[in-house]
């Protein structure tokens, strides 16, 4: 049997907007760093199918004309699911399925200048991406993402600069993998 490591993101959750909401979307002017932003109730519905063993379906988003395509990506089941995403712990529902929770702390200099790269890619302009930052996604970050860090296990400070925790986390994984370290679940009462 073959064991495997699926990375699967929450950005491919977000919601399906609305004409109106596309619109705003177009010009910068929706928030997608809000959790209303995301379909909760599919992402946990998926997450938790995942969690069953089972095969499941993961929506596509096109981040060039905010929208979710038709196609979608079949996950299989998989040993180690890491789900990666700015409010994975907000929704408890969601966050308590976690084994173990990593919050990756950035400096905001670094999450800024990461952001205007990203968004240039994707045929933004800098005027629009800056005022969607200071309007949306910083005020964003502020209310709703850096409050769930409490809930992480680990913090890793400097993101991908810390390679010590990152070495740490990946070792973890192979132990996993390797089976040197048992499955268990939160909560688990007496080791069952």
């Amino acid at each position: 049997r073959q064991r495997k490591v699926l990375i699967l993101s929450q950005d491919s959750f977000y919601q399906v907007l609305t004409a109106e909401q596309q619109a705003k979307a177009l010009k910068g002017q929706y928030n997608f760093d809000h959790p209303d932003a995301f379909d909760n109730d599919l992402m946990h519905t998926t997450l938790k199918s995942i969690v069953e063993g089972k095969t499941v379906e993961v929506p596509t988003y096109d981040f060039v004309t905010h929208s979710r395509l038709a196609e979608t990506t079949v996950v299989y089941p998989a040993d180690v699911v890491l789900f990666e995403g700015i409010l994975v712990f907000y929704n408890q529902d969601i966050r308590d399925m976690f084994h173990l929770r990593l919050f990756v702390d950035t400096d905001s200099d670094v999450r800024l200048s990461r952001r205007v790269l990203r968004d240039m890619k994707r045929g933004r302009d800098l005027e629009q991406i800056l005022t969607q930052y200071t309007t949306f996604v910083k005020p964003a970050f502020e209310e709703f993402c850096l409050p769930t860090k409490k809930y992480a296990d680990v913090i890793i400070p400097r993101g991908v600069d810390n390679m010590v925790a990152i070495n740490l986390i990946v070792q973890h994984i192979q132990d996993i993998l390797n089976g040197d370290i048992c499955k268990w679940q939160r909560g688990a009462v007496n080791g069952h």
